[in-house]
């Protein structure tokens, strides 16, 4: 296999959640390699900031603030991708809303908010995207980041959250399967827990007992360190190139080992 089937020249790439962290780390590498990023968020000065970093790296971008639970604010994205860039190549569903409350004090404002952007907005953005790129009968991609929670119950009030992954893994395995012949792709990629500027204010703001929880996260990644934006990066584009050209329909982890080892289990030393 040719090193040349990982090039995106050409390819116009919709990232949502693009004005930080995983988002903005997928854009870098997407756009290295040629393609065309059009970065959707909600956080406009985010958006801005991003873009002018994407600018001084030579790749071309154009930027959309729009809430991905909203469908007006979504279909409203596909129209300016369509009339400034053309058919969409790939698509990486990356917005997401997180929670740490209980189930039991979980209300339905809490409930709305992280489906609505983990899940109904996975949604809306796959099928605008859709609806752009059939019509055009062209081979194309989307990636859904989905989360080990999704598979995996992590508690700490992450009931929310999971439930939208959990969705997030099956969604992808649906869409695979009725797009297929049309040529769409559709996989899933499922981190743990990722060094992103969000990831470690929380961790920070928690104080002794943020610490104590990272020592248990990392103990339970058996390649021992949490997982970096550029690694989820790597991973999306390998599913966004012409290299995973036969590959639909899966959930790819990205965990270290995180969701293969079992929590009696002793990781070996030799």
């Amino acid at each position: 296999m040719s090193a040349n089937v990982f090039d995106l020249t050409g390819k116009v790439v919709v990232v949502t959640g693009a004005a930080g962290g995983i988002g903005m780390a997928v854009c870098r590498q997407l756009g290295g390699s040629g393609a065309t990023i059009v970065l959707s968020d909600v956080n406009k000065s985010g958006l801005e900031s991003s873009k002018s970093e994407l600018d001084s790296l030579g790749i071309k971008c154009g930027t959309f603030v729009s809430d991905a639970s909203i469908e007006s604010e979504v279909i409203a994205l596909y129209q300016y991708v369509s009339k400034e860039f053309g058919v969409p190549d790939v698509l990486v569903n990356n917005a997401a809303q997180g929670t740490h409350t209980p189930p039991q004090d979980t209300s339905m404002e809490v409930w709305n908010r992280v489906i609505g952007t983990s899940l109904t907005g996975y949604f809306l953005n796959a099928r605008e995207f859709a609806r752009a790129v059939l019509p055009s009968k062209k081979s194309a991609a989307i990636v859904n980041i989905s989360s080990i929670a999704g598979s995996s119950a992590i508690g700490r009030g992450n009931f929310a959250y999971s439930t939208a992954k959990g969705g997030v893994n099956q969604f992808t395995r649906e869409l695979a399967i009725e797009w297929a012949k049309s040529k769409i792709r559709v996989n899933a990629i499922q981190p743990c827990s990722v060094n992103t500027p969000g990831w470690r204010k929380w961790v920070e703001t928690e104080g002794e007992k943020g610490t104590a929880l990272m020592n248990q996260l990392v103990r339970g990644i058996p390649i021992g360190r949490v997982a970096e934006p550029e690694d989820i990066a790597n991973a999306v584009h390998f599913l966004a190139s012409d290299a995973a050209a036969m590959i639909t329909g899966t959930i790819l982890p990205v965990d270290g080992g995180n969701l293969a080892y079992n929590a009696g289990g002793t990781l070996g030393e030799y």
